[in-house]
This record gives C-alpha cells, structure tokens and sequence, in this order.
C-alpha cells in the first residue's frame, strides 16, 4: 500500500511540475562563465573504430559532475558547423561551462554529452576547400556512422540509457541541420530534437515530417532556433512554418543575432534545460520570435520582421528623407537614425496578406525590401502574416498544376490582352480527359495576376485536388479592367456591359478553343471579388444559360449608386425566379463579416434575394476586405463545384 501511495505521489508531483511550467529564457549574462566554486564535468578525447569510413575517429565526450559508472546517463549527441570539427563547440561555445552552471543550479539532468566530427570521411579535418562536394557529402554521410558505429561505441563504453527516450541529438549551422535531418529520420532513434541556425542542408519540410502524426506520437521535444538577422533563418522558418500548419508541438525561438556562437550557446543552455524530463507543450507557442524576416521579403531581406505577436518592424534607408511612414491601413511614422536608417515597429497586424507601402517625404513608395504586387491600381508591396490555419494553401508534396499566361487578341477593344490559366496536376500527361472551367476575378485596383500571385489559387487547388476535395478544373483569371468610365454608376455599368461581351465574344471561345475544356454550361462557374463580385453579378446572372455555378465574394451592389442596375437585376430575378433557381447549381455569396466593407451591400442585397425567392448559399469569415478572407472563400467554394 505504501509503495502504491508513493507512486501515485510521484505522478501527481510529475503532472503538477508539467503544468506548472514557464518557458525556459535566454541565458543571462554569465551563463557561459567559469565559476570556480561549483563541480565540474570532463571532457575526454576518445577514439572509435568506424566501419562506415574504414578508419579510426575521434570524438569528445562531457560527462557530467559526480559523474559514476553506477550509474546510467541519457546522452546528447552535439553537431558542429561545416567550418568545424570535435572541437568546435569547446572552442567556440563552451559546452562544459554552460553544463557545470546549469548543473550548480539544479536546472538540468545529469547527462552525457558527445561532441562528434560530423565530416564523416578519413581526411575529416576542415581545410581547404570546405564546400567541396566530397567534404558536404560527408555530412550526409555521418548519419550511417552516428547510428552504426558512434552510438553502439558509446553504449558499449560508458553507462547509458540505451532506448530512444534517453538519446538526443542537437547541432549549430550544418550540424542542425544534420540534427534534424538524422533526428526527425530516425524517430526510433531519438526522441529530443535541436536545431540551432540550421544551414541549407536541412532536408524540406515535408521529407522531414512526412507523416505528422507519427511526429506528434514520439517526438519528445522538437526545438529549433535562430538568430532573426541570420541569412539563413529562411530555413528555420520554412520548417516552423510546415510544423505550424500540420499541427506538429515544437518550440521556435528567434533571437536578436547573427550566425555566431551567441546564438548557438543560447540554443544549448535553452534545449538542456528542457531534455531528459517531462515538458509541457502548451507553453511551446510562448517562446519569443524576434522578428524573423517576413515570407515576403525579396532574397535574403532581413525586414520586415514579424514578432510573435504579429507585430512588424520595418526598416528602410533614405539619408536625405524628411519624413518617413509606413502606410499600411494606419500611418506609422518612422524614426531615423545617425546613419539615415528609418525604423519603426507597428501595432499587431492581423494574419494573411496585407499591401503596404513607405510614403517617403508624402510620396508613396515601394519598399525595396519587400516584393510588389500589382494592388491599389499601381504596384505596392506586400507582406504575408503568418497564419496558424494557412495550411490549405501552403507548399505541399503533392502534384502541382501550373499557372501560364497567354496572350489573345480580343474583338471587342481590338486590342491584345492577356489572362492567367491554371491547368490541374496531370493535364499535359492525360491528352484525352477534359476539364470543368472556373472563371475568377480580381478586384479592384488589382488584375489578372491577383488570383495567382497574392490569391496562391494555384497551392490552394493543388492541395484540394489531392486530398480528393475538389474536381481537377481549369481556372481561368482574365484581367477585367475594361472600359475607362471611372467609379461612377455610367462608368461602371459600361464597363460591366462591356467586360460581360469581352468574356462571351474573346475570353471563354479563346479558352475552349486553346484548352479541352467541357463547353456546356454545367461545367462552366464564374466567381469574383470586391468589383470582380459585380462582374459576376451582371455576367452571370443575365447568361445563366451559360453558367451554372457563380460565387460572389465580398461584394454586392452599392447603394445606393447602383440602385438603378441592382433594381433591373432583381426585377430580371424575379420575373424570371425558376429559370435562375433551376439554372444555378450554387449561388454562394460571401462576406469577410462586419468589417468587410461590402457588408452592408452584401446584406442589402441577401435580403432583397430572400424577398424574391431566390436560391443562394450564404457564407461569412471575418476578416475585413482582404486577401485572408478570398483565400478562405476560394477554398469553400471550390468543394462544391462540378459535383
């Protein structure tokens, strides 16, 4: 009985411990200090025999204070850098300082530490040509000597716990990625995981995790960290991000710093600390990010930087400047440095994706550290918040279609003009199958690059498509700037008049011409937002023979401007109620919630269908008039189409 009640206590005091956890935070200054008055650990130059490279090896092993073969030890194998060897972590990063500390403060688990030369080759010093394919080669190379040949060495010499809960694997630059190559490819193998900065050899997200649930079943702790200002946090973020999306626990941490040891030691003194015992995932997601560069960002830009509280630092140089701010929605005045670098951080900005642009001296600019897209009637930049729930438009590995962009004269303004057509995964291979057709259009002050490049139409099909949620279809995204009456309620019913026989007369014979597309109408849709909603609107709803599926995304006729072509319609929709609710398949209309500046249209216009009798599927997802929400809209409506 006493031995039951002893054990229940251990467990309760275990559980009370996990859930009463904070996050581990950065070393202090002195972490990595020598204290004479503590215990210290050994470090030891071993050799091992590898059969992997035919040759002798050597490695440094750290065993701990109070160290005794009586006992057994969890070990933690510890990666260096391409430029390194076994001793670049004692040189660089003192190991047994940070360890012998965290020890004297009962803040780590006694544990072996193996510092290996990951250069798995017989000349395994680092000279000369570093990145010689053979020496990069003998990176992936070591993964065939740590698990044959190193750790059965390691468990055979020294009292260690040899099963996959006790074992760790950790490493800085090309060592963390080796870390999170052979750790997450090795599950069986380990347990706890660590990438510090981790260089361009770490594998893509999807190789890394192909199966998400196996991951969240046996991974213990998956920590991963970089400095924000690192060249290479791209490949950090890219695995955060995929880890994120496929609801994988792990820690991310992004600090102010560079690619250098204050970075990595950071890493290690955090990823001890939390190894070898029981940890609470939900404290994860409080880890600080330090503003790491936005997706958006061009090549190697190191701002934007996007804090974990969605925050943005922005940072632009303009000596001669007056005034600097940030346009994005709400101005934000920059403040300028001695050396003419204007900086500011703005309020937390909602997830997705936001035009922005810098208004240097008044004039509205584009930011040279961003890339531009074509939004607001003229280029602007963008920047991509990341969003937990973006998943349906990420990057995957499964078959892609592609996005070409064709050229085609059209009758109606005797002009050349030109669409974006996306073809489904497998159009060139199957010659013989044909293909349902989705119409879509931008909105206003955007064009046919909208849907393609800030809309990722073509990741969000591919992703349905291969999760069987959605037919293979051609999407067609046809520029819709036709007619130049300006915003008024003449102009723009000339250029709905006008763009209505720009798609009956040019775009869709060009399409059925060039593509193998199914011609009837109950394989054709047409969809489109803000101004492109109108389009649909008029086009469709007075060519329901042609259409069978219309999809209207925050829009709705303004009123009360456009009183006098909205009424015709619904006199056309009530006249006509069983050829429109006979003809439609689905009539979805959709709002970005309260915020979204159509609302209030959109409402009018519901209640005005609901009086005549006609038939629509209604369908809100806050989030204003963005990006954000027309994803989230495509991706509902595209499930219904051609079922």
């Amino acid at each position: 009985m006493k031995k039951l009640l002893f054990a229940l206590a251990n467990v309760l005091l275990v559980n009370i411990s996990v859930h009463s956890q904070e996050p581990v935070k950065p070393g202090q200054p002195g972490f990595d200090v020598l204290r004479d008055s503590i215990a210290h650990g050994k470090i030891d130059t071993i050799t091992y025999k590898s059969k992997t490279v035919d040759t002798l090896r050597r490695t440094l092993i750290y065993t701990p204070p109070g160290y005794s073969k009586k006992n057994k030890y969890p070990v933690l194998y510890l990666l260096h850098g391409i430029g390194g060897d076994e001793k670049e972590w004692l040189n660089g990063g003192k190991p047994q300082v940070i360890l012998d500390n965290l020890y004297a403060q009962g803040k780590i688990e006694p544990m072996i530490v193996v510092m290996p030369n990951g250069r798995a080759m017989k000349n395994d010093r680092a000279t000369g040509n570093i990145m010689a394919p053979d020496k990069v080669q003998a990176f992936a190379t070591f993964e065939k000597d740590l698990l044959n040949d190193l750790i059965p060495f390691i468990e055979k010499k020294y009292p260690v716990l040899a099963d996959r809960e006790h074992r760790a694997i950790a490493g800085l630059s090309m060592g963390g990625g080796q870390s999170l190559n052979f750790g997450l490819g090795n599950l069986d193998k380990f347990a706890w995981i660590g990438g510090f900065s981790s260089a361009p050899n770490t594998k893509t997200p999807q190789e890394l995790v192909p199966d998400a649930a196996i991951a969240r079943e046996k991974i213990k702790l998956l920590f991963i960290s970089c400095g924000a200002s690192d060249p290479l946090i791209s490949f950090s973020k890219r695995t955060h991000d995929y880890l994120q999306q496929n609801n994988v626990p792990h820690i991310y941490f992004i600090e102010p710093g560079v690619h250098d040891f204050k970075v990595w030691k950071n890493g290690l003194y955090m990823f001890a600390q939390l190894i070898f015992k029981p940890v609470d995932p939900s404290t994860f997601s409080k880890y600080p990010v330090a503003g790491a560069p936005a997706a958006t960002n061009i090549r190697n830009g190191a701002y934007p930087q996007i804090f974990s509280d969605n925050r943005v630092m922005f940072s632009t140089k303009a000596p001669d400047a007056k005034k600097v701010q940030v346009d994005l929605g709400k101005k934000y005045d920059m403040v300028k440095d001695t050396g003419g670098i204007w900086t500011v951080t703005t309020d937390s900005i909602s997830e997705g994706f936001h035009y922005y642009s810098l208004l240097i001296d008044g004039l509205a600019v584009a930011d040279p550290a961003s890339q531009t897209f074509y939004g607001m009637g003229r280029m602007a930049s963008g920047i991509e918040i990341p969003f937990a729930g973006g998943g349906y438009y990420a990057l995957r590995d499964v078959p892609h279609g592609d996005i070409r962009i064709k050229k085609y004269f059209s009758r109606v303004t005797n002009s050349w003009r030109q669409m974006n057509i996306y073809t489904p995964p497998g159009y060139e291979e199957k010659q013989n199958e044909k293909y349902p057709v989705l119409y879509i259009l931008h909105g206003g002050g955007e064009d046919q690059s909208g849907w393609a490049t800030q809309g990722k139409i073509d990741l969000i099909l591919d992703n349905l498509i291969a999760a069987g949620k959605a037919k293979p279809m051609l999407i067609v995204m046809p520029d819709a700037n036709i007619g130049g009456g300006g915003f008024n309620a003449a102009g723009i019913e000339s250029s709905l008049k006008l763009f209505q026989r720009e798609m009956k007369e040019s775009i869709i014979p060009f399409v059925e011409k060039n593509y193998r597309s199914l011609n009837n109408a109950s394989n054709r849709a047409l969809a489109g937002l803000s101004l492109g909603g109108l389009h649909t609107l008029y086009t469709g709803i007075n060519n329901t023979e042609m259409f069978s599926y219309l999809g209207v995304f925050s829009s709705g006729w303004i009123v009360p401007m456009m009183n006098d072509i909205s009424d015709e319609q619904y006199s056309f929709m009530k006249n006509n109620t069983d050829k429109v609710n006979n003809s439609l398949k689905v009539f979805w209309i959709s709002e970005g919630g309260k915020d979204d500046i159509a609302w209030k249209n959109g409402q009018v216009m519901v209640g005005k269908l609901d009086e005549i009798k006609i038939k629509y599927t209604y369908n809100e997802y806050p989030g204003g008039h963005t990006w954000p929400v027309w994803r989230n809209n495509l991706y509902n409506f595209a499930q219904v189409l051609f079922q």
